[in-house]
């Protein structure tokens, strides 16, 4: 068994053997444990907040009691403390988007609706600033969880999204220095219930990306924690299948917002801490853009370049 679209050396995961979820690491098609000793930490995000690759390099060199892959299974690989989560960071399709508005009503042909977004994207991108909200930890599960679809709605979505790992606590940083505070890279499916995310019953409100997005297990994440010096964030492609057939095929060059100005962003209202989740966005090809939702029975295969893949299995509330 091996994880496809990973090449790195070795990866920091947590696993399952058992009813017991253990630290570990992980190297080609094999995986072994890693006590705190091993780490020079007491826990995953004390090791974070200062980690030490040249520890785990020898540890992967080693022998040690290594298992094959297909003998543990492999659950969510980060303890976020807090999920931050961004919004319409990807230039063609935030584009995508703005176009179908604005040809709705016949005052402009697509091209003219395409290049009037585009303009609107590059200057967001020149002056403008990110969009963030909040999700909660506790919807941060594995890929060995199944995703339970909720019985209140039909058009639950899918948005596979680069995910940075947070490293030494980060607070109010510069662009410059943002990426000395990150510890590592991991995928993360940000779910979404579509038909929640605006108010019904008072317009003004807005948004309400809590009943959106926080449902149980809506933050499928991992397998694999990534050491940031194996990843070049900004060329990254990203992509989904559902049940087999491409739904998102992007590249992470087509940020408004690249990670380093996601970081600083997010930095300036509250400290990012060891562990913390910060999603990058999800490119075109939701199941919005598609009029297809997911149902029970599909499959969902996210995979980011040199992340791995992670596998999420959708079961109906019902059916459960």
């Amino acid at each position: 068994m091996t994880i496809e679209r990973f090449e790195a050396p070795y990866a920091l995961v947590r696993f399952r053997t058992g009813a017991e979820v253990r630290m570990g690491l992980l190297s080609g098609d094999r995986v072994r444990a890693v006590s705190p000793d091993e780490l020079g930490a007491g826990s995953l995000n004390d090791f974070l907040g200062a980690p030490d690759w040249d520890r785990l390099a020898a540890l992967a060199a080693g022998d040690g009691e290594w298992m094959p892959l297909a003998d543990v299974t492999l659950v969510a690989p980060v303890e976020p403390r807090q999920v931050l989560q961004t919004g319409a960071n990807y230039r063609q399709h935030v584009i995508e988007l703005v176009v179908a508005g604005l040809t709705q009503d016949g005052t402009r042909t697509p091209d003219q609706a395409r290049s009037f977004a585009a303009d609107i994207m590059d200057e967001r991108k020149r002056t403008g600033e990110p969009y963030f909200f909040i999700g909660l930890p506790a919807c941060v599960v594995g890929d060995d969880v199944a995703l339970t679809l909720p019985g209140y709605s039909k058009v639950h979505d899918w948005e596979l999204e680069l995910a940075v790992v947070i490293g030494r606590e980060a607070f109010r940083v510069s662009r410059e220095d943002a990426l000395d505070h990150v510890a590592g890279y991991t995928i993360v499916n940000d779910v979404t219930t579509r038909d929640l995310v605006f108010r019904k019953d008072m317009k003004e409100i807005g948004t309400d990306w809590y009943r959106a997005k926080n449902a149980p297990g809506f933050l499928p994440a991992g397998p694999l924690l990534v050491p940031a010096p194996f990843v070049d964030p900004s060329k990254l492609n990203v992509r989904l299948e559902l049940n087999g057939e491409v739904m998102q095929d992007a590249s992470t060059s087509d940020l408004l917002f690249d990670v380093p100005a996601l970081i600083s962003g997010a930095s300036q209202t509250m400290p990012l801490l060891p562990g913390d989740l910060l999603l990058t966005g999800s490119p075109a090809g939701n199941g919005q853009h598609w009029k297809r939702f997911l149902r029970d029975g599909d499959v969902m295969t996210g995979s980011i370049e040199g992340l791995g893949t992670q596998v999420v299995r959708c079961v109906a509330e019902e059916a459960r």
